[in-house]
């Protein structure tokens, strides 16, 4: 898997443990923070709108990604 996951002809444009500062952008029905990484939805646990983070992506699924704070 060298750049994202592929699915279905669809490459995802994050790959999992590579590391992004976002800013979250929205707060889903489960409490998690949404970004978005060119494009691609990413849910990020623990952060509130406005919050700007360094996250690593931990899961890409069809059409969203998760990932987690990375404390430095």
């Amino acid at each position: 898997m060298a750049f994202g996951e592929e699915r279905r002809g669809f490459t995802a444009p994050i790959t999992v443990d590579e590391t992004y500062n976002v800013t979250i952008e929205d707060v889903g029905r489960e409490g998690d923070g949404i970004t978005r990484i060119e494009g691609f939805v990413v849910f990020v646990p623990n952060t509130q709108k406005g919050d700007n983070v360094k996250v690593r992506v931990t899961k890409i699924a069809r059409r969203v990604g998760f990932a987690e704070v990375v404390t430095e």
